[in-house]
């Protein structure tokens, strides 16, 4: 079989230090990936300056890969920066799906087990917005039927696949009737396809509300949404897990796949040996799993799980002391061991 490539973008602020991590345990697995590292972000672009966080040379290593993996990124809040990152791939490589799995482990106080599924090309984050004046602006929330019809049937897909019975829509329908109307039937059409998975409905509002009080309702069921409101749910729901810092993430199109923790770049961090690996450790078995690597993809999650577990060798936002290259060795060591049984 070829040698499958990945580009790994090493990313801003704590982003170096993680992906070293990741692909310490990746090689710690003996991966058969070509992992072929680059720069592109909001420290790349402060250096070289131009319309784009990544270069042309950084778009034609994508082009080439037959995966890629994203160390957290900055993206600088002001009009005049670039599109970020993760936006850019996704738009430029059309990964609609964005599967955030929300997962805790023994020692939480919660015990979940979920699937938020986000659209991940249009909506908000299309990014089209103008001024109509000095004092006022508008921004177009981007809707359109094939969109919505690939992220429903990737909602289902997923279902399918963790054999999960339910299907978790979250619109603002009553009043965005035209876009979240779009994106509604889209899920009633999908779900015709799947036969003996149901389907809800839940406005944003009282999701959030939900995620909060009673979270372990929608524990094997899939959500999904629409990209702004996804992402904003996603991240509610993380709240749960724990830390930020073990929610990881895989974007996914019809012929390519980015992989890319949940968290941001922490650049206060940078350096310190401090921030918690998980997301992009279990980011990069992700990536593994879908360039055709299945055994180290769950030896990785099951050394990450033993690890958080025991808590001996976590990081801070986990409640231990350990480093973050201490935690990483940890699961490195233990995933190794599992594959050599």
């Amino acid at each position: 079989m070829a040698t499958k490539t990945a580009a790994i973008i090493r990313g801003d602020g704590t982003g170096p230090e993680l992906v070293n991590a990741m692909i310490k345990v990746l090689k710690a697995c003996n991966t058969k990936m070509e992992l072929v590292q680059c720069d592109a972000g909001s420290e790349w672009w402060q250096k070289k300056g131009g319309d784009s966080y990544i270069s042309p040379e950084v778009w034609k290593l994508l082009e080439d890969s037959d995966a890629c993996f994203k160390g957290p990124t900055t993206t600088v809040p002001v009009p005049n920066a670039p599109r970020s990152v993760a936006v850019s791939i996704r738009i430029k490589f059309q990964l609609y799906g964005n599967l955030r799995p929300i997962k805790t482990y023994k020692n939480a106080e919660k015990q979940l087990d979920f699937i938020c599924v986000r659209e991940a090309t249009e909506g908000l984050y299309a990014g089209i917005e103008f001024k109509t004046s000095d004092d006022s602006a508008i921004a177009i929330r981007k809707i359109t039927r094939k969109g919505c019809d690939r992220i429903a049937k990737k909602a289902f897909e997923v279902a399918k696949d963790y054999g999960w019975k339910k299907v978790v829509a979250i619109t603002k329908r009553n009043i965005l009737k035209e876009t979240d109307g779009i994106f509604w039937s889209s899920i009633e059409n999908a779900a015709k396809q799947f036969k003996g998975i149901e389907y809800e409905e839940y406005y944003i509002d009282n999701m959030t509300q939900q995620l909060v009080k009673n979270p372990e309702r929608f524990n094997q069921n899939v959500l999904v949404s629409t990209n702004l409101f996804m992402d904003v749910i996603s991240e509610c729901a993380s709240g749960n897990v724990g830390s930020i810092g073990n929610v990881y993430s895989g974007n996914y199109g019809d012929d390519y796949a980015m992989f890319e923790p949940a968290h941001g770049s922490a650049p206060k961090y940078a350096g310190k040996d401090k921030v918690n690996p998980v997301a992009t450790i279990l980011s990069g078995a992700w990536m593994a799993d879908y360039l055709g690597e299945r055994a180290v993809c769950k030896a990785i999650f099951a050394a990450t799980e033993d690890v958080i577990n025991e808590g001996k060798y976590v990081t801070y936002d986990l409640g231990g002391k350990a480093s973050l290259s201490q935690m990483s060795d940890q699961i490195a060591a233990r995933a190794a061991k599992l594959l050599k049984k």
